[in-house]
């Protein structure tokens, strides 16, 4: 009962903590706060400061210091190890899928079945239904308040009464997963947003996703599911067309006087060979990423689900992951085994 009663004067602290940041936010507004305001610089210990998603957010919002950055998600992170099951152990995402495209040969799995929410990774479908439907790309499009309402944590960087054509909207979702622009494409899909979403459910279906579900374009709801076997289908469709190859593999894109930087740090990197892309996050998915990369001549789905810790750990373990293909490739691990080793179900 002590321990109990102790839990919840801890979290009744930490929520107190957070109210009254938010109130000096209101008060006085964002701007004028310093730059280490933010409760998590001073209170690590609060529930929102141990998530990359609610240190970004502070980041975003308050001016909070970012935390560090996975060391293997640099940019001079080497590709190679001689200790692939150190890698193993090292991996901070719950779900870790690597399978050969062009031969089914599963490289590597861990949880490979289990049914998750995949936030912003709902986006590659977004463009693909967009783009099999044979939309006019060129139609220029009002952003209404229903597009920059979307119950984000992230201040939208569309503004209403704004005219985007569909395939700018296009763009910045897939390259910035900017949650108006997916939004406003499936609001004015012909037939509205039910159908556009049937539209997402019957695409899923014809891939053979059979774990999957979708409820709405942008990826917000925890209600979109899938597994990581689902989404190297969905990724691989993704990568087929040439659009969506392109959006989601600019390193940038310049859209009404912004640039909009792609949300994959890994995208523009000479030693990856990124044939599509798409990062996702919510506090309920995690850090998530899914790509399809060519690698000595063969195309891997490489998907990385509920990836925790340090800042861009679903990119460092995409570093790892890669390691640990190599090295089996080079017969120095026999692969999946090594993660049931390292006591992570494959």
């Amino acid at each position: 009962m002590v321990t109990i009663l102790r839990y919840r004067q801890v979290a009744g602290e930490a929520i107190a903590a957070v109210a009254a940041a938010t109130l000096l936010v209101w008060s006085f507004g964002a701007s004028a706060q310093a730059a280490n305001f933010h409760p998590c610089n001073a209170q690590p210990a609060l529930p929102i400061c141990q998530h990359g998603y609610g240190k970004r957010v502070a980041v975003k919002r308050w001016g909070a210091q970012p935390a560090p950055l996975d060391p293997d998600a640099a940019a001079n992170a080497s590709l190679l190890t001689r200790d692939p099951a150190g890698e193993i152990r090292k991996l901070r995402s719950s779900t870790v899928f690597v399978v050969d495209m062009d031969t089914s040969d599963v490289l590597f799995a861990r949880n490979e079945g289990t049914v998750r929410p995949i936030a912003s990774i709902t986006k590659l479908m977004t463009g693909l239904v967009v783009v099999k439907a044979g939309l006019p790309m060129d139609e220029m499009i009002r952003i209404d308040a229903s597009d920059t309402g979307v119950p984000s944590e992230l201040p939208s960087r569309l503004s209403a009464g704004e005219k985007w054509s569909r395939a700018d909207l296009l763009h910045v979702a897939l390259t910035a997963s900017e949650n108006s622009a997916a939004h406003a494409l499936g609001r004015t899909y012909p037939g509205g947003m039910k159908a556009f979403v049937d539209a997402m459910n019957a695409e899923a279906h014809l891939l053979g996703m059979d774990d999957s579900r979708f409820v709405d374009p942008v990826g917000l709801s925890n209600e979109n599911v899938s597994s990581a076997r689902d989404l190297s289908k969905l990724v691989q469709a993704a990568s087929l067309q040439p659009m969506i190859r392109q959006f989601t593999t600019d390193a940038d894109y310049e859209a009404a006087g912004q640039t909009f930087n792609n949300t994959n740090l890994l995208v523009g990197r000479p030693q990856w060979d990124i044939l599509a892309s798409k990062t996702g996050t919510t506090r309920e998915a995690g850090d998530c990423l899914v790509m399809m990369i060519r690698w000595s001549g063969r195309r891997l789905a490489m998907v990385l689900l509920n990836a925790q810790g340090m800042s861009g750990a679903r990119f460092g373990d995409a570093v790892r992951t890669l390691r640990i293909v190599k090295s089996q490739a080079q017969g120095q691990t026999a692969g999946p085994m090594l993660a049931d080793q390292a006591g992570k179900s494959p």
